[in-house]
């Protein structure tokens, strides 16, 4: 196939479109929306590689502000400047704040009942889930990561040894492995 035939890649139509694709992101990750996202705008709606997905989330997971609302103001940002990128964040925030402040009032009422804990416990296992299948389907964009696959391996079994096993904080974990990780891949794509 000739480059003339190549399509190119899905975009976001309008600034609607990213608030109701945002939207519909949000109420479908409701309490751990990281394995949707990536099923979401990898997968489904194609608007990023696996790679750019993976670089994307990096930076929205060092940036202040919880991830996924990063990543809707890049996304939205980059494909209509600023309005994109509110329309993107109010999708986001808008329907779930509305539908968290009615669960509020109804939590309030019934946070006794043992059948609630039960749930709550039940729901936490689903997001881990979740969470590991994505990561799984993610691992064959790492072939192309400058670190490597060993070696991003070896920084998540260091990472999890250090928050799970010996309870650092996540500050440490962040300026000790962050910091090798930079270094490392700066001086890998320097070559």
């Amino acid at each position: 196939m000739s480059t003339d035939q190549i399509e190119p890649r899905p975009q976001p139509r309008s600034v609607a479109d990213l608030f109701f694709s945002f939207t519909w992101l949000a109420l479908q990750g409701f309490g751990g929306v990281q394995a949707i996202v990536q099923m979401e705008l990898v997968e489904r709606k194609r608007w990023l590689t696996r790679e750019e997905y993976i670089e994307d989330w990096a930076v929205a997971q060092i940036m202040p502000g919880l991830n996924v609302v990063n990543l809707s103001l890049m996304i939205g940002s980059r494909s209509f400047g600023l309005p994109g990128a509110l329309a993107a964040l109010a999708g986001m925030l808008t329907v779930p704040l509305i539908i968290i402040l009615l669960l509020a009032l109804v939590y309030a009422r019934i946070a006794d009942h043992p059948g609630v804990a039960g749930a709550l416990r039940g729901m936490s296992a689903v997001t881990a889930g979740l969470i590991i299948a994505s990561a799984l389907r993610l691992l064959p964009a790492l072939k192309s990561n400058p670190l490597g696959l060993r070696l991003c391996g070896a920084l998540c079994v260091l990472c999890f040894v250090g928050i799970a096993l010996l309870h650092l904080p996540l500050a440490y974990i962040l300026l000790g492995l962050g910091s090798i990780a930079c270094v490392t891949a700066y001086r890998k794509l320097g070559k």
